[in-house]
């Protein structure tokens, strides 16, 4: 099951922060110390930019957590870009300081949205996330508003299992992130509600 390294700085951090930190010491002891200044300051945004803290995942059976660090700004009903009928639509605003890595609303497998025979909507994506629980319930988490074409990138693949609250995808600086759940789902959020990912509850399901 994926999701169960505790990493500070998201792989994807990895390389940048070496170089601006070798840069930063290079300007420090070859040059004038003031020049380090510059890469002094883009480590520190490069730290918070990439930072992957770990999260307390609450024990609760059938929750759904928050994604990503962020706000809700809306949840509405649609029949949009989900597996069965119409689903509760959660989306929130990420934060772009917050973690870098975005968390599995739920436990479960994840299936291929391009393998079922029914019940997508159109405006579904092949790269969204689609999680299957236990119980059969279904799952979608979508990413929207990339920031300089940068679209999230997803690090599990079709039939593996993943936990609640793990992580599954770097978000790199995607604006909104939009979970789907099952129509007789509770929603325990509104918007102008702050979140955090894989800590913070946004939903339960509930067994059809």
């Amino acid at each position: 099951m994926h999701g169960k390294r505790n990493p500070f700085i998201a792989q994807e951090g990895i390389l940048p922060i070496a170089l601006v930190a070798a840069a930063g010491i290079a300007l420090a002891g070859y040059s004038n110390p003031w020049f380090a200044l510059a890469p002094a300051i883009l480590l520190i945004l490069l730290v918070l930019l990439f930072r992957d803290p770990v999260r307390d995942v609450p024990s609760v059976a059938m929750g759904v957590v928050s994604p990503a660090d962020g706000t809700v700004v809306s949840v509405e009903v649609t029949d949009k870009c989900v597996v069965q009928g119409e689903a509760h639509l959660i989306r929130i605003r990420v934060n772009s300081l917050g973690t870098y890595t975005a968390r599995s609303p739920v436990e479960g497998k994840v299936m291929d949205l391009q393998s079922a025979a029914e019940g997508i909507g159109p405006d579904c994506p092949a790269n969204a996330l689609w999680v299957q629980t236990d119980e059969g319930e279904n799952v979608v988490l979508q990413f929207q508003g990339y920031r300089f074409g940068l679209a999230p990138r997803s690090f599990i693949r079709f039939g593996e299992r993943i936990g609640q609250g793990h992580r599954c995808a770097y978000l790199r600086l995607a604006q909104y992130a939009d979970v789907y759940v099952p129509i007789n789902s509770k929603v325990l959020v509104e918007p102008g509600q702050r979140v955090v990912a894989g800590t913070d509850l946004i939903g339960t399901l509930t067994r059809s």
